[in-house]
């Protein structure tokens, strides 16, 4: 059976766009309706929306909604720049703006705004289709895995590449729900993921679809692999390099580090969108420094179920606040795209450019 997400990420609504805002995950699910430009580039720069594939989407649907009343080349450039200029690490923002672009530029103003809808919504259904595929790829490996273990495979992942993060299954974790379509024994090591926590949505996702899992702290990560107690680590990214060097959510590389020192193969699972040919190595990736308060205060719940925020540190605290960190290629056995499993060596050789 196909995976059907459970609430849509994103969704067209009229001549106006559909959220779920995850900035309230997992302790409210609410819907929010995006009706302008400005409306869009907050939802991504909030992270309203998150993961690359999803920020993607949405800054395509984000172009539709620029053009509704005015689809002149001078409005098209301004939206194309305002949401480029949302988010710099994720590569599939820019590659869905280029996309935009490509198919809008050639048209006649008159024209534009039904094309615009109509390739936004092709990337949507685009992204479930490739979701499904990374899945059926990734699936071997845990077939493989479950082979040799009379236990459930024992998968570790970091941030959250689910459902949330995608318009399909997702990327790291569409092998998991494959395998449990597949009657295969899963059990998942979900770390948190500070300060951002997404962590906690994969472990809300999982609990939704009834996979079994832990939640742990960043900092157990490196004991778990040691021990042998992990037989796989799979993450997402946000943008791949031409050379395998892979972008993902800040403590992925100390993971690859752990994992590379013990034996455990370390996958990227991502769509062809996040893979930059044009970009030469790591060294090349631009890394998102957000606010330091997400680092010196939580969101959370109160003992009567309010949703508040708490300050762990004076307000005056210095904080640094890296988004993403790069795991070198050296570190990463192999690369899930909807091609198939590529080595990161031989990924520009498998796989074709996704930006001609």
């Amino acid at each position: 059976m196909p995976f059907v997400q459970p609430f849509p990420t994103l969704a067209r609504d009229g001549d106006a766009a559909a959220i779920l805002d995850q900035t309230l995950l997992p302790y409210r699910r609410e819907t929010r309706r995006l009706a302008t430009l400005e409306e869009a580039a907050h939802a991504i720069r909030a992270m309203q929306v998150r993961g690359a594939p999803l920020i993607g989407a949405t800054a395509a649907f984000g172009v539709a909604l620029a053009l509704r009343e005015d689809a002149s080349d001078a409005r098209l450039a301004h939206a194309l720049a305002t949401l480029a200029a949302t988010r710099p690490t994720a590569v599939n923002l820019h590659w869905a703006l280029a996309r935009m672009r490509a198919r809008l530029e050639p048209l006649a103003p008159a024209s534009r705004h039904d094309a615009a809808w109509a390739e936004a919504e092709a990337i949507r259904v685009e992204d479930r289709e490739t979701c499904a595929a990374i899945g059926h790829h990734g699936v071997e490996l845990l077939l493989a895995l479950a082979a040799r273990r009379d236990g459930p495979v024992r998968v570790m992942t970091h941030c959250n590449a689910g459902w949330l993060a995608t318009l399909g299954a997702g990327t790291a974790l569409a092998p998991v729900y494959e395998a449990r379509e597949r009657g295969i024994g899963v059990h998942v090591w979900v770390s948190e993921t500070r300060p951002r926590n997404q962590g906690l949505l994969t472990a809300w996702e999982l609990r939704e679809a009834g996979v079994a899992h832990t939640l742990i702290a960043d900092n157990a990560a490196g004991l778990l692999i040691a021990r042998g107690e992990v037989d796989v680590v799979i993450t997402g990214a946000d943008r791949v390099a031409a050379n395998g060097d892979s972008a993902n959510k800040i403590g992925t590389y100390l993971k690859a580090l752990a994992a590379r020192e013990a034996g455990v193969p370390f996958y990227i699972a991502a769509p062809l969108s996040t893979v930059d040919f044009a970009c030469p190595d790591g060294a090349a990736i631009p890394i998102e420094d957000r606010d330091a308060d997400e680092v010196l205060a939580v969101q959370g719940l109160t003992e009567d179920g309010q949703l508040a925020r708490v300050r762990l540190a004076p307000p005056d605290a210095a904080a640094a606040n890296p988004a993403f960190d790069v795991t070198p290629a050296r570190l990463i056995t192999g690369i899930l795209t909807e091609c198939g499993l590529s080595t990161p060596e031989r990924l520009r050789e498998q796989c074709p450019n996704p930006w001609t």
